[in-house]
């Protein structure tokens, strides 16, 4: 059966699939409808003092949301603002860049990149004119080059080339650690080895001891594997160390506890390994391995569905060669 996105014009109701996009390179974005119609700016909420988040809704990216799926908002500090994910379309980024401009004049230095998934950083051209530093993981742009093409192009179909957004590289690379000082707030950020992606950064700001993991954590909605569930593990166990008080999830509600926020996602991660395990040592097929491990974890995740099998297939790959 043909993709709805190889016409020149998409057909009301067409969906950028994960699917198509998981082969494609990884994102946790799909776009539908003919154009984006700029939907209503979703409030930015303070978690923290000078951390104002805008939630993402709990649902896949249609033209009716903008891509507007992620969590991502601006840490202000006195002499400068951060933006912690531009937003998942230009349509989105330009919204999220109004919302901030109600919250505060100061001038936007930082733009963080916190992964190569298009629903966090397709809004990073709304901040081009403010001239920050974009800042991403080490891997970033290799993997920007790898896929930013493909994702520009797939949204362009569905949004048009003008709602879409552009691929922007970071200039400002981190290949362990770094700290960005907005003006008596100094942020810490960590270049994760690959886990949720391949090129995962986090922010941390001591300040207030809020953690913002970006798709390290999700809650509510169903986690999506893009790199190493080993790893994955290995990146929460080192965040949990941090002294956080709360941590914004990727996806979810504005902000959780920390680090009981994260015991969902742990329990789905042991009992994707566990089963997965269980199933390669069986010999279980892949195909067979998809309807049947982690199935207890139905029920307890939106749009589970849609990404399970993805996960369970991911997993399995990287597994069955232990």
């Amino acid at each position: 059966m043909s993709s709805p996105l190889e016409s020149p014009r998409a057909r009301p109701g067409a969906r950028f699939s994960r699917r198509e996009v998981l082969l494609g390179g990884g994102c946790l974005c799909c776009f539908a409808g003919l154009a984006v119609r700029a939907a209503a700016p979703l409030a930015l909420r303070e978690v923290a003092p000078g951390i104002h988040i805008r939630a993402g809704v709990d649902e896949e990216a249609t033209a009716q949301n903008a891509g507007a799926i992620a969590n991502v908002g601006c840490i202000v500090g006195s002499d400068s603002v951060a933006v912690v994910d531009p937003g998942g379309s230009l349509v989105d980024g330009e919204q999220l860049r109004t919302a901030i401009r109600q919250v505060t004049k100061l001038p936007i230095r930082h733009v963080i990149l916190s992964h190569v998934h298009p629903d966090h950083i397709f809004g990073a051209g709304a901040f081009l004119a403010d001239q920050p530093k974009f800042v991403g993981h080490a891997r970033l742009p290799y993997a920007l080059g790898q896929r930013g093409e493909y994702y520009r192009a797939r949204l362009e179909k569905v949004l048009g080339k003008e709602a879409a957004g552009s691929v922007v590289m970071p200039t400002m690379l981190v290949g362990e650690y770094a700290q960005i000082d907005l003006g008596n707030r100094a942020l810490t950020l960590t270049a994760h080895a690959t886990a949720h992606s391949d090129c995962d950064l986090s922010v941390f700001d001591r300040q207030t001891r809020t953690l913002l993991p970006a798709d390290l954590l999700f809650v509510r909605r169903v986690p999506s594997l893009d790199g190493s569930i080993l790893g994955w593990q290995k990146a929460l166990a080192t965040l949990k160390a941090l002294n956080a008080e709360r941590a914004v999830p990727g996806h979810g509600p504005a902000s959780v506890a920390w680090p009981s926020g994260a015991a969902d996602l742990e329990r789905y991660l042991d009992v994707l390994l566990r089963e997965t395990r269980a199933a390669i040592a069986k010999g279980m097929d892949i195909g067979a391995a998809t309807q049947s491990v982690a199935q207890s974890e139905r029920g307890r995740w939106t749009l589970f569905e849609e990404y399970h099998g993805h996960n369970v297939t991911k997993a399995f790959k990287e597994l069955e060669w232990e």
